[in-house]
Order: C-alpha cells, then sequence, then structure tokens
C-alpha cells in the first residue's frame, strides 16, 4: 500500500528558476520513496508527487534514470525504482590493480571492497558501480559482487603497441588498468610494434572478452626524451589543451588590474605584504604580512581573487572545474587556468595592483585565533620573498640575509614570532606532523637527470603554512556558522581495520599507539615522537601515513582528524585548486550579504563537486608519481652492478621494498633472491622469515644491496643483496630494540 502523505517540495523555488516546466525535486523525491515499503513503479510515483499531465511523466521519467545513473535509487527487473541503500547496495568508485583484482572506495566514506578478478573482468579503474556486498573472502576482506555499472570512466588508453602472431593490442601503461586493449585489423593506424601509442575504446570490456579500441595517435618510441610525461599526461586523461571558447574568455583580459576593478575594495597597497615561495614558484596565490598586538598578533593572508574573473558557469569556470587542479611534473606544469590569469593577473606578483580576498585575524598569545573577517581588497606585493632566504635572515640570524630584506625584516620577524605560538597550539592540540621525505628531479640542460635530491622543510615553509592553516580554520568556520553549502576538506578518523593493522605492526618494533581500537591525534603524535632519533623514523612515519584516511572535499564537515581541527575548509589556493574558487565564492556571497536565492549552488551540486574534486586530486597524484617513478627508473639504468646500502620500507609475500639511500629510489629484493629456502610472509607482523635458516626480515631493517635490473616498461629497478644472499635479515626470536 502506498503512504500518501500532503507535503511540499523544499526546493521547489530553485526547481522553478532551473526549468520551464518543473518537476518535483531529488530530495523530495527520495524523501518520498523513503516512506514507502517497497519499490514503486513509474506510475505509481507520479500519482504519489502528484504529477498528471504527459508532460510532466515524461520529465519524471529524465529525472528517475539520472538518478539511476547516479546510483541514488535502482530499478528491478520489474521495472520499480527503490532507494539504493534500502536494497543494501553500496555506489562507489572502481580502484583497479595491474594484477587483476580491484576495489570499491564507497562514496559514503566506509571501508573499501573487495573485487575479484572475475568482478573487475567487464569494470576498469574509475568505473562506477552499484555493488552488493558478498561475503568475507579467505583473507579476511569484504567482498563486493558487481548489481550494475553506473558510469564508465575510461575513453582512451595509453600504452605500448604490440604486434605477435597476427594479433595487435595495446598494453596499457596505466598501472591501474589490467586489460589488454585489442586493436582490429584496419585500426592500427601507423603504430609499430614496441610504439607507444593512444586506443580510443571503441567497446568496453565485458565478462566475455577484452576491451576493444583503434589507435587514434603514435606519440613515439620508447625512450624519447620527455615522453614520461607525456604519457603520464594521456594516460590519466589530464586536459591539456584549452577550447576556443575557453581562450576566448581569457582573451579579454590585459597584464594590469583595470582601476574600475578596484572600487569597493579596501585599499592595502600600502601595507607591506609579501609572497613566500619556492625559488621555482611562477603563481603566487597568497601573501603575508604581521604585526604584534597587545595580547597577541594582528595577521592578514591575502589570497588571489580568482573569482573576480572566473565567474559561475562561463567557459572558463566549466574549463577549471573539469581539471579540478592543477598538475605539477618534474620540469612542467598543466596549469588549472590559463596562464594570462594563472601566472599573470591572479598571481600575486610583485610591485604591481592585484586584487585579493583577505582574512583578517587577531591571534592570542597562546595561538587561538580571536577574531577574524573577510573582505576584498586590492593589494600590491612588497616583495617576492624565498623560503630559503627568509630562514637564513630570521631563523639562521645571518647579517647579509638580514640586510637583503630590512624593508620588512621587523614584520618577518613578527611573522616568525606567530608562527611559535600557532606551533604550540598545534602541539596542544595533537595535530599528527608526518614528515616524510619528498624528493626533487634536477635535470642538466639535455633534460638527462643530474641527481635526485631530498626537498628540505625549514621554519619558513612551517612559518606560512601554518598561516595558511588558520586562514583555512577561518574560512571553515565562516561557512559552518552561515550554514550556507560548500566544499570543507574532511579527514575520517581512521578505520578500526587499519588501526588493528598498525597495532600489530608497530608491536613488532616493540612500540605502542595509545588509545586502543580508538585513538586520537594526540596519541598518533605522541608515537611520533617517540621515533624522532630511530634509524626506521621514516618508515614508521609511512605505515602511520598507510592507516590514516584519505583527506577528501565534502560539503558535510565531519572534521580533519589529522590537522585535530573540527572545521577545516581550503581557501589559500583558488590559482591552482577549485574547490579553494568554491570556497571564495561562498565566503563573497556571505560577507556581500547577498540573497541566498541568488547562491548558484545547492547541496546536489556540491556533492557531486565535491567527489569530481577529490577524484581530480587522486587522479593527478597519480599521474605525477607515474612520471617520477619513470625518471627514477630511467636515472638508474645506467647504475646495474652498483651497491648502495638502504632501508625495508615494505615486506610482501614476493619479496622486500629497499629505498636507497642518497639517490631515493625504491627497488624490490624478489623473494628467490633471499636464498635457497622457504620464506613465509606473516601478513600480521609484517614480516619474511626463512622455513631452514631462521632469518626474518622487517619493515625498517638496514640492508646493503647491488642494482641488478631495470625494467622501464614495468617501472621496476630489481635489487639482490650484495653479497647473494648470504646475509641479511635478523635471526627469529630476537624482538627489535
Amino acid at each position: 500500500m502506498i503512504k500518501r502523505r500532503r507535503r511540499t517540495d523544499p526546493f521547489a523555488a530553485r526547481e522553478a528558476q532551473k526549468y520551464a516546466h518543473p518537476i518535483p525535486s531529488r530530495e523530495y523525491l527520495l524523501k518520498a520513496l523513503s516512506d514507502q515499503a517497497r519499490p514503486l513503479s513509474m506510475d505509481s510515483i507520479a500519482s504519489l508527487v502528484g504529477i498528471k499531465t504527459d508532460r510532466g511523466r515524461e520529465a519524471l521519467q529524465k529525472r528517475l534514470r539520472a538518478m539511476e545513473r547516479d546510483g541514488q535509487v535502482v530499478c528491478n527487473r520489474k521495472g520499480a525504482y527503490g532507494l539504493a541503500p534500502r536494497m543494501d547496495l553500496i555506489r562507489g568508485r572502481v580502484s583497479g590493480h595491474r594484477n587483476g583484482y580491484g576495489f570499491v572506495i564507497p562514496d559514503d566514506g566506509s571501508d573499501d571492497l573487495f573485487l575479484s578478478p572475475h568482478e573487475m573482468r567487464a569494470l576498469m579503474h574509475g568505473d562506477r558501480v552499484l555493488v552488493r556486498l558478498a561475503g568475507i573472502d579467505r583473507l579476511g576482506r569484504k567482498e563486493a559482487s558487481v548489481v550494475e555499472i553506473l558510469e564508465r570512466n575510461t575513453s582512451s588508453v595509453v600504452g605500448r603497441f604490440v604486434k605477435e602472431g597476427g594479433a595487435c593490442f595495446v598494453v596499457p601503461d596505466h598501472r591501474r588498468i589490467h586489460h589488454d586493449v585489442i586493436v582490429p585489423s584496419g585500426k592500427t593506424g601507423d603504430a609499430r610494434h614496441g610504439d607507444i601509442v593512444v586506443v580510443t575504446i571503441t567497446e568496453q570490456p565485458t565478462f566475455r572478452r577484452e576491451p576493444i579500441g583503434s589507435v587514434t595517435e603514435v606519440l613515439g618510441k620508447h625512450m624519447a626524451p620527455g615522453m614520461e610525461i607525456d604519457v603520464a599526461v594521456r594516460a590519466h586523461g589530464l586536459p591539456v589543451d584549452w577550447p576556443e571558447e575557453v581562450e576566448r574568455e581569457a582573451e579579454q583580459f590585459s597584464e594590469r588590474v583595470p582601476a574600475s576593478a578596484t572600487k569597493d575594495r579596501v585599499d592595502l597597497r600600502k601595507v607591506p605584504l609579501v609572497t613566500i615561495d619556492g625559488a621555482d614558484a611562477k603563481d603566487f596565490d597568497d601573501a603575508v604580512y604581521c604585526e604584534p598586538l597587545s595580547g597577541g598578533w594582528r595577521l592578514l593572508v591575502a589570497i588571489a581573487d580568482v573569482s573576480a574573473y572566473v565567474t559561475p558557469n562561463s567557459a572558463l569556470d566549466r574549463e577549471a572545474s573539469n581539471r579540478g587542479n592543477s598538475v605539477y611534473f618534474p620540469g612542467r606544469v598543466i596549469p588549472m587556468l590559463p596562464e594570462v590569469l594563472s601566472n599573470g593577473l591572479c598571481s600575486l606578483n610583485p610591485k604591481v595592483d592585484r586584487l585579493c580576498m583577505v582574512c583578517e585575524m587577531r591571534i592570542s598569545r597562546d595561538g587561538r585565533i580571536t577574531r577574524s573577517k573577510f573582505y576584498s581588497a586590492v593589494m600590491r606585493s612588497h616583495a617576492r620573498l624565498i623560503y630559503d632566504e627568509v630562514a637564513s635572515a630570521v631563523v639562521e640570524g645571518r647579517h647579509d640575509a638580514r640586510r637583503a630584506v630590512e624593508k620588512v625584516l621587523p614584520h618577518l620577524e613578527s611573522l616568525r614570532a606567530l608562527y611559535q605560538a600557532l606551533r604550540r597550539e598545534r602541539e596542544r592540540r595533537g595535530a599528527i606532523d608526518l614528515d616524510t621525505t619528498e624528493t626533487r628531479i634536477v635535470f642538466a640542460a639535455d633534460r638527462k637527470i643530474e641527481r635526485i635530491e631530498p626537498m628540505i622543510r625549514n621554519d619558513a615553509h612551517r612559518m606560512i603554512e601554518e598561516c595558511m592553516i588558520a586562514a583555512n580554520v577561518a574560512a571553515g568556520r565562516l561557512i559552518e556558522r552561515h550554514k550556507l553549502s560548500a566544499l570543507y576538506r574532511v579527514h575520517a578518523v581512521p578505520s578500526a581495520e587499519k588501526i588493528e593493522d598498525l597495532h600489530a605492526y608497530l608491536d613488532e618494533l616493540g612500540l605502542r599507539l595509545a588509545g586502543g581500537s580508538n585513538p586520537s591525534p594526540k596519541h598518533f603524535s605522541k608515537l611520533l615522537e617517540r621515533v624522532t632519533d630511530r634509524a626506521d623514523r621514516e618508515v614508521v612515519h609511512t605505515m602511520v601515513l598507510r592507516s590514516l584516511a584519505q583527506a577528501v572535499y565534502h560539503p558535510k564537515n565531519i572534521g580533519h582528524f589529522g590537522l585535530a581541527l573540527p572545521c577545516y575548509a581550503h581557501f589559500t589556493s583558488p590559482i591552482r585548486r577549485y574547490p579553494d574558487l568554491i570556497v571564495h565564492r561562498a565566503i563573497k556571497h556571505i560577507v556581500e550579504k547577498r540573497s541566498r536565492r541568488h547562491y548558484p549552488y545547492d547541496l546536489e551540486a556540491m556533492t557531486f563537486l565535491g567527489e569530481h574534486a577529490s577524484m581530480m586530486e587522486r587522479r593527478a597524484d597519480d599521474a605525477t608519481r607515474d612520471a617520477t617513478t619513470w625518471l627514477k627508473c630511467e636515472y638508474m639504468m645506467d647504475k646495474v652492478g652498483e651497491s648502495y646500502d638502504g632501508v625495508v620500507t615494505a615486506v610482501t609475500a614476493f619479496g622486500l621494498f629497499v629505498l636507497l639511500n642518497h639517490v631515493l629510489v625504491e627497488g624490490l629484493v624478489h623473494v628467490s633472491a633471499l636464498g635457497s629456502e622457504y620464506f613465509h610472509f606473516d601478513a600480521e607482523r609484517h614480516r619474511l622469515a626463512g622455513e631452514r635458516s631462521g632469518r626474518v626480515f622487517h619493515v625498517g631493517d638496514t640492508v646493503r644491496v647491488k642494482v641488478s635490473r631495470v625494467d622501464l616498461d614495468e617501472r621496476k629497478v630489481d635489487l639482490e643483496f650484495e653479497d647473494g644472499g648470504r646475509r641479511g635479515g635478523r635471526q627469529s626470536g630476537r624482538r627489535r630494540k
């Protein structure tokens, strides 16, 4: 029996603005269906929500199909629509693995679900699916079975063209795509065996066959200089070229801010705001100014006002939303915005007028934000400073460095004093301070890799980081206070499963994480403090990082676990992150006291934007990791036979991953190279143990290894122990001290 309740659609006004013949909103339809004890046919739904005309029924049918594509409702075999959660169905995105299996990453942030190689036969990395929990596999993982493929993600693939026994196919370069793409006769173009090509998918994979495609572009030979970035760009589908309409919009901007644009803005041109960035930075999002006050400091964080130039639903806006973020490769950037904006009109370059959004804060001596306000302003950066020169001046106190920045030195010293207070507050609340080593690839003039070096962070980096965190906290608080739909940067509490794994790993090292099954950020911080002087410090940091959830963008605020903050929103980088631009628009809407009716986003749109931005962020990370790994393998190709000291960073059933000291490249010592005996993998304790010798290999062990082979296709560096495997590891029964 259908429950009939008289109610009004709370989003009727929004629908009326969007459509000439409005129909019930998605929210209203979901609420109506949730009140029913069973799925309903389209006719029953139309009757339930009061739709009587043919035009209305046709529009309702389109909306239900769109909701079905998005996984909000499911149409069963009888043609009745029901809510996916009520049918115990889970909506999510597929994360593939090169070995054929995969995972579903649920949209609701719950634990990932395992997809067997059989389930993955018809899927590709990035596809959106509805799945049902199928049970628990032999390794204790929750296993899913696919109910429906909601959306295909892969339209083209880049990889190596292979001609073998009369058959042609492309082996994808993307590590998460396990399917070879069949290329029929006549669809190979000019490709030759071994070429790197782009193949367009014409038929998606099924349970019975691999995907089929046609070669649309030949990129070149495998080892061509610069190929690594071209391959990563195409493999991950990164947009590079600007659409014509975007270029037309970009052409209207000049290099100077027009005088008319500065009206009704606070004039900060005489305030000595400065930018502090890396030596190779080209786009400057943020500038800072600090002065002491009685009982604390006044901090100004000025951020480029991208929203003044990029308006909602313009061509520039649509392309920025599509890209999601700028992507930074070694020696090359793919920007989110055209260069006239990213490096020009929006960039806070020195000695020129720029429009900005300012977060002005009063911060107490104990590092707490006591007051904050936002406003539009016009500024002029008084200096373009570099992290190292600021550290030399205000941390090391070098006379020549202080003289070089003497005009702004008092403000830099105030900034450092403020940073020390913010740092103490960070430690008080227990924010997790993970300090893993990042690397920088240094190229010679011919783009050959000269060296790989660690990126050293100093107090100048941390000063700016804490100022940006403070501004992001203030932005999040403002949006939450006004209950406006925007994107928060959220970081969920780690899952019980991952905490259990971390406890087991730490126990093997003689370490303990307090808090039991529900540790707080402060418990993590105290653990990291205890390993500061240990040789395996880097590895412990890495394992802690793996235990934490991934930060994402979402319209629902659940806080930021890693920073130990109840509310956080990205505000400080609108040139290179689309969510920051969304936050700017929300803040402007609030401070300019505009009507909610004219706000361009609702919860549905914001949920989609959050999911998309999070996915684009992961895509950028994967693409840069692929290119960097390729470059590191290329760097190691002429070092076969050379020996290095290293640290075991991971232990698997098939061997040990070792990070080589000095060159900062990771390689694999395969289990077959450990010695002529059987080795058994203990997943709980993250170790490999020899059956006969009693040798045990753990994460964190220091080893001496030799480079035995480099495979550029697979991006793998194979290692072996320098002594041929006769020594290494520790005798079982000895606890690590």
